[in-house]
């Protein structure tokens, strides 16, 4: 029940559907005169909310402290042992691989490329992919498959290669990876997802009893100057600002939920 109700209230709630909400109410409350002035209101702030949040850097300030969180932790080194990389899936597009051939990614597709980098560097490391099919509207199709094919037709030994197809969001991701891979105590898994999302990943695979290493990827800002660095479409502004509302309202229902170890999970275990 809390994955679609969760589902559905991120979409009906991120500031784009506001946006589309109000520009809507702007419009059909004018076939009513005594509720047309509120339409009026309804329409202009919907506009005015599009047009700050389009152009302005709303997005990159809101977005910058979460690729900041874990930007720091220090790398492994040479002669560090890595029993395993864990890579979250949402850089693959299920639908199109599907009907496709091979596999389809999206601008997340650097934590695929650095999946193999990292593969590659740590020869006896394992290699677990864990995403499955999340659509709740819609049908939807996971590429768990065409990911593990991929990472074989690279080079990588099948051997090392783990595929989980059944998670549906970051908290299923934790779970389901914990009892394919079991850790053992001492063991360092390196995890790797976007930068904006590893806050939330680390805290709920701490929740999960799985200590990883956080490897953060797919960076969306490069420091405090994007802060006044407007965007020229207001299309990008909006889509930055909704990835960002959606990670601070994961962190917030996943803490009350107790899915998360903390609400802003620290880059050293306390």
């Amino acid at each position: 029940m809390f994955y679609p109700l969760s589902k559905i209230l991120t979409t009906l709630l991120q500031p784009s559907s506001i946006v589309f909400i109000l520009l809507t109410l702007g419009v059909v409350l004018q076939f009513w005169a005594r509720w047309a002035h509120w339409g009026r209101r309804a329409g202009l702030a919907g506009i005015a909310l599009m047009l700050i949040l389009g152009f302005a850097p709303v997005g990159n300030a809101l977005i910058l402290p979460l690729e900041q969180r874990f930007s720091g932790v220090p790398e492994p080194g040479p002669g560090d042992r890595v029993d395993g990389i864990v890579v979250l899936g949402g850089f693959e597009d299920g639908w199109v691989s599907a009907s496709r051939s091979g596999l389809a990614v999206n601008e997340s597709a650097e934590r695929l490329t650095e999946t193999v980098r990292l593969a590659v560097r740590f020869p006896e490391a394992k290699v677990v992919f864990t995403g499955g099919a999340g659509g709740v509207f819609m049908k939807a199709e996971h590429a768990a498959g065409a990911v593990g094919t991929y990472l074989a037709e690279v080079g990588i030994d099948k051997a090392r290669i783990q595929v989980e197809d059944k998670s549906r969001n970051t908290y299923e991701n934790a779970l389901f990876t914990r009892d394919l891979v079991s850790p053992r105590p001492g063991e360092r898994w390196l995890l790797i997802t976007s930068a904006w999302h590893m806050p939330r990943a680390v805290g709920t695979f701490r929740k999960a009893g799985f200590e990883v290493a956080p490897w953060p990827v797919d960076f969306r800002t490069r420091d405090a100057g994007d802060l006044l660095r407007p965007f020229d479409k207001v299309t990008e502004g909006l889509k930055r600002v909704d990835f960002a509302a959606k990670e601070y309202a994961g962190l917030l229902a996943y803490w009350l939920t107790g899915r998360s170890n903390a609400l802003w999970p620290d880059p050293v275990r306390r």
